[in-house]
């Protein structure tokens, strides 16, 4: 399987901080295995390879085999959940858990006939979508706010809520990933993805400011060299607090945002579904967000156009 430059250069020169004595040991298996399991992986590269690093080593000490079969068996990446990850939080340790599991079905040893593993989560849920006055008020918030502030926060809500992209994808897109179209549309290129993902309209001029901006930086954040800078949401929303009684900014209650508008203006479920990356079951969770129909709507929407009968 062929991965992308980027992800191969960052699986080959993988080195944790502070490596254990046992990396060089099982270095070229974790390699390995994330490499076979990255282009099907709905996870980042860069936690997949935390995640093995982490088993691998927790394997070592344990005096299991160095065999990546070995380690991606049930039994051993639940105790490693167990007692390998005490440091964490469980739930940081039950997210260990589903990348571990997710890979080792990437892999298709499942199917050798095993039972699937039983799910140890609660369903996900969503986060609520802010209402229109609160983005309204959010941005006007953000236009005041003083310098690369400014643009930060205008670009955060615009690629999360302009274009729906996650937290990876927002970290990740550059200027160079922003096209401008003839007809004044912006279209992102994120990295990793074939969607085609279009800014919304009232979001366009921000993102077509970046996009002229000189030279290929990262949008949010511009500043910053690293991808995947630590904390780098966290840090920033912790530094800017909106006023005036409103909430934090979100990237997954941007996204949230971004959908539900979607949903409201009666797209195609199938189109909804593709530019935000999931499947259109997956959007049912969202729908209890989106108000019923008035009765004059539903009807002309039933009915349809007079012209179009016998077409």
């Amino acid at each position: 399987m062929t991965l992308d430059p980027v992800t191969s250069a960052t699986i080959t020169g993988y080195r944790p901080q502070n490596a254990p004595p046992e990396w060089d040991r099982v270095c070229g298996q974790v390699r390995m295995l994330v490499a076979a399991s990255a282009a099907r992986s709905p996870y980042r590269v860069e936690r997949l390879l935390t995640a093995t690093t982490r088993l691998a080593v927790w394997c070592h000490r344990s005096g299991l085999p160095d065999d990546p079969e070995v380690w991606l068996r049930h039994e051993t990446i639940d105790a490693f959940v167990l007692t390998g990850c005490t440091d964490l939080a469980p739930s940081s340790a039950q997210t260990y858990r589903s990348w571990l599991r997710h890979m080792r079905a990437t892999l298709a040893w499942l199917e050798r006939g095993e039972q699937a593993p039983p799910p140890m989560t609660a369903p996900k849920t969503v986060s609520p979508p802010y209402s229109p006055a609160q983005l309204g008020r959010l941005r006007g918030w953000a236009e005041c706010l003083p310098g690369q502030a400014r643009t930060d926060a205008l670009v955060l809500m615009a690629l999360a809520c302009g274009c729906g992209l996650t937290s990876g994808e927002v970290a990740a897109v550059r200027t160079g990933h922003l096209r401008r179209l003839a007809c004044g549309a912006v279209v992102v290129a994120v990295p990793g993805t074939q969607r085609l993902i279009v800014c919304r309209a009232v979001w366009e001029n921000v993102l077509a400011y970046a996009a002229d901006q000189p030279g290929d930086r990262f949008v949010f954040r511009s500043k910053r060299t690293a991808r995947h800078a630590k904390n780098l949401f966290s840090s920033w929303t912790a530094r800017h607090t909106p006023t005036g009684g409103l909430p934090a900014l979100s990237v997954r209650r941007l996204r949230s945002s971004w959908i539900v508008e979607l949903l409201c203006s009666r797209i195609d479920l199938g189109v909804v579904a593709d530019a935000a990356g999931m499947s259109t079951s997956a959007l049912a969770r969202y729908q209890h967000f989106v108000p019923v129909l008035d009765e004059p709507t539903a009807v002309a929407l039933l009915r349809g156009r007079p012209d179009e009968q016998g077409r």
